[in-house]
């Protein structure tokens, strides 16, 4: 059983910071503008198209809040004081861009800046500016930067396409500063030739070390086929680093050797499968990209099936002969490419006498080798031998929480309690979905090229008080899509007469108070909804903040609503996470085809009872919220098996007694 204590994670990023009274245990409630905390400025050493990336606390999103860097102290003893507009990336990032024009107004400034820094937020609504806690900061503003190469990488074997490390000093960060490049010349002796042949010399692009990207000390390029080409050999050579600036200026470093044995590409692992839009990651090394190279894959064995808890065992146990099948791979770098299982390849027709690659589920065994070509040469990888699993498809659904959402969630008072809301969330989704192959995800997946999103917003873009809204456009009946957006704005829907944008919208929740906030009409009052959230509104209660006490989650809603404050908030995020979970179940049902999948109806006929695809106004606060004993609301036996037969899984059947809704 979690307990939790409201509270921020504050850090004093200094004793000067903290000296100025700054209280680490205070946090913003939704009754007052929150002021934001700057932990750190990056890079150190700037000069003109540098991005400052600002980490912080309690950032405010756009448009809601307009935030800009104010510096403010002393260059080289001269006063300096400066705003450079700030723009949102998430709640704890800030990126300030020192762009030609704002440089100039700083008289293109060289030398030590010492002071500090904070960012000034200009709120919506508000006919104020809200400062964050100050900085202290230096920064060293330079004109240009001469590159300085001490080592790169050298000895041993790589692969084509392998990351050479450089360190020095003086890179620049692209690509606001300019254009930096490695350049490599060198020559190249084949295996089994006695000659190095010399080699043109060849322009590269570095990029920041992937764990130090704001550092100018380090760097990595990739050993591309356009120096030597794709046969195994011995590299022997030099590279330098050249700075062009956005000025045009370009410097160069003092070349530095290295050398390498390359290898033959060649396969070393592969994922273990997966289902439909799914990728299969193929690891090794050597792999070839580009517009003028290219991998592709070759298996061939045998594919052995297994049934799904709804197939009912057919084809169990069932084995067909694989022939040589050429694939094409998704190229992601020298040591991996991707396979997405499809609907239109050759391994798709060899698994057609199983249904599909969308109900089939078995075993691949056999082998697999790679092909590699660039230019006019192509070459064969070892063989490797390999199993992967082919799984029913599965419908991956990221659920997208907006910054819109998290700055509503003031006007309920319940910022503070954005991560508890989120869990019951997803606690909700789970519980309608199960027993059917959905999965929810709280990160964009990196596993699936497929796969579906749908956004909890704040306002209703479209200016009409929906709570939710599947803009998805037309009936994808069978869920064929796979990928639908129930969020943002769609062109398509808007052009045949619906609202254009969707999602699941927040704010739209306040017609169920009898007294919404100025500007919102109510429609269908509930006074559950009132004594639920008026002790937390900012205009009718005390928002949650730093100052309350821990509380227990709740697992059925019998004690809301309540008299004591814990209480108060276990309900508020049962009733809140709820509202959104169910919300969001019944968008997603539309997404998949329901109310009527083999016919044009959206919602089921009449009102029954706890039947989550019933109309919006069939549907009251009270189920919704799981309340005073109603809900929750549940698919209807024909929708369930609908879902369980176009996203097929080894779980039994759930037993949780459904309408019959017909």
């Amino acid at each position: 059983m979690k307990t939790y204590r409201i509270g921020l994670l504050l850090t004093c990023v200094s004793a000067v910071a903290c000296a100025r009274g700054e209280d680490p245990a205070s946090g913003p409630t939704a009754s007052e503008p929150v002021r934001a905390r700057l932990l750190s400025i990056e890079p150190a050493l700037v000069l003109a198209g540098t991005r400052l990336e600002i980490e912080g606390r309690d950032f405010i999103a756009e448009p809601l809040g307009i935030s800009t860097l104010r510096l403010t102290g002393s260059l080289d003893g001269h006063p300096l004081e400066v705003e450079i507009p700030a723009s949102f990336v998430d709640f704890e990032t800030l990126h300030a861009n020192l762009t030609p024009e704002v440089m100039e107004t700083l008289g293109n400034p060289v030398g030590i800046f010492e002071g500090t820094a904070n960012v000034w937020v200009e709120v919506l609504g508000q006919d104020a500016r809200v400062p964050s806690w100050l900085l202290p900061i230096e920064l060293t503003f330079v004109d240009q930067l001469a590159p300085t190469l001490l080592e790169a990488q050298s000895g041993g074997a790589i692969f084509v396409n392998d990351r050479v490390s450089l360190t020095g000093e003086n890179f620049l960060l692209g690509p606001g500063e300019g254009n930096v490049v490695a350049v490599v010349s060198g020559c190249f002796q084949p295996t089994g030739e006695s000659s190095c042949g010399g080699l043109e010399e060849v322009t590269l692009p570095i990029a920041p070390a992937a764990d130090h990207p704001l550092a100018r000390d380090r760097a990595v390029f990739a050993f591309e086929p356009a120096i030597a080409g794709i046969r195994p050999g011995h590299f022997d050579g030099d590279v330098f680093i050249r700075n062009r600036h956005i000025d045009g200026t370009t410097l160069e470093s003092i070349p530095q050797p290295f050398a390498f044995e390359l290898l033959e590409s060649e396969i070393r692992s592969i994922g273990p499968g997966g289902s439909l839009g799914q990728f299969i990651d193929i690891e090794g090394g050597g792999f070839v990209g580009g517009p003028e190279g290219y991998t592709l894959v070759e298996i061939e064995g045998e594919f052995t099936s297994r049934s799904t808890a709804t197939e009912g065992g057919s084809g169990e146990g069932m084995v067909i002969p694989v022939p040589p099948l050429e694939l094409v791979p998704e190229f992601q770098s020298g040591r991996r490419i991707r396979y997405i299982l499809n609907e239109d390849d050759l391994l798709a027709q060899a698994l057609a006498a199983f249904g599909g690659v969308r109900t089939t589920s078995g075993e691949f065994r056999g082998t697999i080798v790679s092909i590699i070509g660039y230019r006019d040469d192509e070459r064969d990888g070892r063989p490797f031998d390999l199993t992967f699993r082919v799984e029913p498809v599965k419908q991956i659904v990221h659920v997208v929480f907006t910054p819109s959402y998290v700055e509503s969630l003031r006007r309920f008072g319940l910022r503070a309690l954005d991560v508890q809301v989120r869990e019951r969330v997803f606690e909700v989704l789970r519980r309608d979905f199960a027993t059917i192959n959905v999965e929810f995800r709280s990160e964009p997946p990196q596993d699936f090229k497929l796969f579906a999103s749908i956004e909890i917003g704040g306002p209703d873009p479209n200016g009409l008080g929906l709570l939710g809204y599947d803009n998805t456009p037309g009936k994808d009946y069978n869920n064929e899509r796979l990928f639908d957006r129930i969020g943002g704005v769609n062109a398509q829907t808007q052009e045949d007469g619906y609202p254009g944008f969707g999602g699941i919208f927040v704010e739209s929740l306040f017609p169920f108070s009898s007294h919404p906030p100025e500007g919102i009409s109510t429609e269908t009052p509930s006074p559950w909804f009132d004594e639920i959230f008026d002790p937390l509104r900012p205009d009718t209660g005390t928002p949650i903040n730093s100052s309350d006490e821990g509380f227990v989650p709740l697992t059925g809603a019998e004690a809301c609503p309540a008299d004591d404050r814990a209480t108060q908030i276990a309900c508020a995020i049962w009733v809140m996470g709820s509202l959104i979970g169910t919300t969001a179940s019944h968008e997603l049902g539309h997404s998949l085809g329901l109310a009527d999948p083999e016919g044009t109806r959206f919602h089921y006929l009449g009102d029954t009872e706890n039947a989550l695809m019933d109309a919006g106004g069939a549907r009251p606060f009270e189920e919704r919220a799981e309340l005073n004993g109603q809900g929750p609301a549940v698919f209807c036996e024909s929708s369930y098996d609908y879902l369980r037969g176009i996203l097929p899984t080894m779980e039994p059947r759930n037993e949780t007694r459904r309408p019959d809704c017909g």
